[in-house]
């Protein structure tokens, strides 16, 4: 066992590091809750979430026609968005728990809708759109890289039931927030395999679930991201604000102005963004991300709290990075 000496009125070298760090994370975390306006104390988010959850699970149980389960999509929706939001301030605990009930009322709503319309069942999901076996793009490399001609279709999708995409597999999608309503507000990417996402202009927040083996590119987003459960994917984006829970083999490209988290991840790297596209430098300077804070290298493993680094997150060497990616042609 390795020996621990201290003199007195001192303190142990590694403890005394250890202290340090958790002292320099609260001041950082506090720092950022009291320059948000848009933040909320945990409890207060919470009852608003609980009274909303109700709310829902009422209109479920009352639920008698095709107009009541729009509503209902609608609020589910609007609820996985408030959450997205507040989820950079949120104990990793209660952001599980609350991830948890927005799925159990996806899966109370397509109950409610098999048996409100057994002939043609309205889902809360989105529909894949029908695609010509032969056009799909098969790659042969696991290679990471954005090469135009590489893509054999590329698809913008009108997503109901709250702004997303959702339940895509083998192709690429592309979203303009600055010639949509979308803009400004939130957007949700779920249950994605093997597809290239594309998202040009400011969006408030974005948020991340079930991503596996994709290429993810990102404009600026004024609040924050909220990533769930992604594996062997790349993600560069912009952000005031970066959570990442349940990550694998996942690299990270990031601007971002505060200490990006993660939690119960390993195998994650991290680098500096790598976007372009005609406006992003402009997008960039008014939502507050015009400058590199270098905090993409500051990331702040928190269920690793030794004052060692952890084990669980590397940063990606230079000559290993993405060149900039260029997607200005997609539209």
């Amino acid at each position: 066992m390795e020996e621990q000496t201290t003199t007195a009125g001192s303190i142990n070298p590694k403890h005394q590091a250890l202290i340090d760090r958790l002292s320099t994370r609260r001041s950082a975390n506090t720092t950022t809750t009291t320059s948000s306006d848009s933040a909320r104390p945990v409890a207060d988010f919470l009852s608003s979430f609980a009274s909303s959850k109700l709310s829902i699970e009422q209109s479920l149980s009352e639920c008698r026609s095709r107009a009541d389960l729009d509503q209902i999509a609608a609020s589910i929706s609007s609820l996985e968005q408030f959450l997205a939001q507040n989820s950079y301030h949120l104990p990793s605990y209660e952001l599980r728990s609350c991830l948890k009930s927005i799925s159990d009322l996806r899966s109370a709503f397509d109950s409610a809708s098999s048996s409100l319309l057994p002939r043609k069942k309205f889902s809360f999901r989105n529909k894949a759109p029908k695609k010509d076996e032969e056009s799909k793009n098969v790659e042969a490399s696991a290679e990471i890289s954005v090469v135009p001609s590489d893509i054999d279709k590329i698809s913008s999708l009108s997503v109901r039931d709250g702004p997303g995409f959702r339940n895509q597999k083998d192709i690429t999608l592309v979203k303009d927030f600055r010639q949509c309503d979308v803009g400004q507000g939130e957007f949700t990417l779920s249950d994605l395999e093997n597809c290239r996402v594309y998202l040009k202009g400011a969006v408030r927040a974005l948020f991340f679930n079930r991503i596996r083996n994709c290429q993810v590119f990102t404009g600026p987003v004024l609040g924050s991201v909220l990533i769930e459960d992604v594996s062997d994917s790349l993600f560069v984006l912009a952000s005031h604000q970066i959570r990442i829970h349940h990550a694998k083999a996942t690299d990270f490209y990031l601007r971002v102005r505060s200490r990006p988290i993660i939690e119960d991840s390993n195998k994650v790297r991290f680098a500096p963004y790598r976007l372009t596209y005609e406006g992003i430098e402009e997008e960039l300077k008014e939502s507050g991300l015009g400058e590199e804070t270098g905090n993409w290298a500051n990331v702040d493993d928190f269920k690793w709290l030794r004052a060692i680094q952890s084990p669980n997150w590397s940063l990606i060497p230079e000559e290993e990075w993405l060149e900039i990616a260029d997607i200005s042609e997609f539209k």
